[in-house]
C-alpha cells in the first residue's frame, strides 16, 4: 500500500509547480488550480541578489559580497527545488506588504528547504518574524550548527547580513 502511494505520487505529483527560483527565499509558483503567485520564504532573509544593471556593474566590495553569497544561495534553491521535479509543498503562513505568501516551503519529500539554506550558510534567522515561524527550533539550530561549523556567510568575515544590506548600502546608492 505505501509503495502504491510512492508511485502514485511520481505518476500524479502533488504540490504547487515553481515557475522561478527569484532570489535566495521567493520563489513564483503555480498552484494546482493554475494560480500564480509569489512565496516569500518565512524565517529566514537570504543574501541579496542584483536587480539592475548598475548593482551588477557595481565595483563596491559590500555589494560584490553580499552579491556573491546572493547568488549562491539562489543557485543552491534552484537546484533543490530541480532535483525534487519543480514541485513544492507550501506552509503559508502570512503575507507581506508586497501581497507576497509567506510561507514555510518543504520538497515532495519533507525536506525543509529553509533548513537547508540555512544550515548551509545561504540564509539567516530572520528574528523579527520568527514569532511567524513554526519551525522556529529547528530554524535557529540549524543556524548555530552553520556558525559552528563556519559555513556559508559564516566563513566570510566581511559579509553584511541582508537586512542591514539593504537598510544602509541600497540607500546610499539610490
Amino acid at each position: 500500500m505505501i509503495l502504491g502511494l510512492v508511485a502514485c505520487d511520481r505518476l500524479f505529483p502533488s504540490g504547487d509547480i515553481v515557475e522561478k527560483v527569484s532570489d535566495g527565499d521567493t520563489l513564483k509558483v503555480k498552484d494546482p488550480q493554475g494560480h500564480e503567485f509569489s512565496v516569500r520564504f518565512a524565517c529566514v532573509d537570504a543574501p541579496e541578489i542584483p536587480h539592475s544593471q548598475k548593482e551588477r556593474e557595481s565595483k563596491a566590495v559590500v555589494d560584490r559580497n553580499q552579491f556573491y553569497w546572493g547568488i549562491k544561495a539562489q543557485q543552491r534553491l534552484q537546484q533543490l527545488v530541480q532535483q525534487a521535479g519543480d514541485r513544492v509543498k507550501l506552509t503559508v503562513t502570512d503575507s507581506d506588504r508586497y501581497g507576497r505568501k509567506v510561507a514555510e516551503v518543504r520538497l515532495p519529500d519533507g525536506t525543509f528547504v529553509q533548513e537547508v539554506l540555512v544550515r548551509e550558510g545561504l540564509a539567516l534567522v530572520y528574528r523579527p518574524y520568527l514569532d511567524k515561524c513554526p519551525s522556529r527550533d529547528v530554524i535557529q539550530q540549524a543556524e548555530l550548527q552553520a556558525k559552528q561549523q563556519r559555513r556559508g556567510v559564516w566563513s566570510d568575515t566581511k559579509f553584511v547580513k541582508p537586512w542591514e544590506y539593504r537598510i544602509v548600502y541600497k540607500k546610499a546608492s539610490s
